[in-house]
């Protein structure tokens, strides 16, 4: 009796032996490989929209600020502004692809960001509205 249900346990496979089984198969950790792809791709996000929203944010603070602190012409203030914002754009990308993690690099653009913002909105009323 006992070889027939030696025999019998045998020929059914155990839960263990389905590996494709949805129900049973166990959440893979993400790779090593996976999580540098998307560091990188984090960090392109970061160098191409964030530094385009700081090297923005500098152009329009230097633009509206410069006049009302140093007397300089609009026109001049302008384009003052949107040629550090080329400087400010490339040091933002060089910024991302230098800091030791993806969030490091998001964080620290948006540190120089909020400063930039402020800047941006009490400049404003003084400037004469913006628009």
């Amino acid at each position: 009796m006992s070889m027939i249900l030696i025999w019998l346990f045998s020929r059914f496979p155990s839960p263990n032996e389905f590996p494709n089984d949805p129900a049973r198969r166990q959440a893979r950790a993400v790779t090593a490989g996976v999580r540098h792809r998307l560091g990188v791709a984090s960090r392109a996000l970061a160098a191409i929209l964030g530094g385009y929203g700081v090297a923005a944010l500098s152009a329009a603070a230097l633009a509206v600020c410069l006049p009302f602190a140093s007397g300089m012409a609009r026109s001049e203030a302008a384009l003052t502004g949107t040629l550090a914002s080329f400087i400010v754009f490339a040091l933002a990308v060089m910024w991302v692809f230098a800091a030791r993690t993806a969030v490091r690099a998001w964080s620290g653009l948006a540190a120089v960001a909020a400063p930039l913002a402020l800047l941006l909105w009490l400049c404003l009323p003084a400037a004469g509205g913006g628009a």
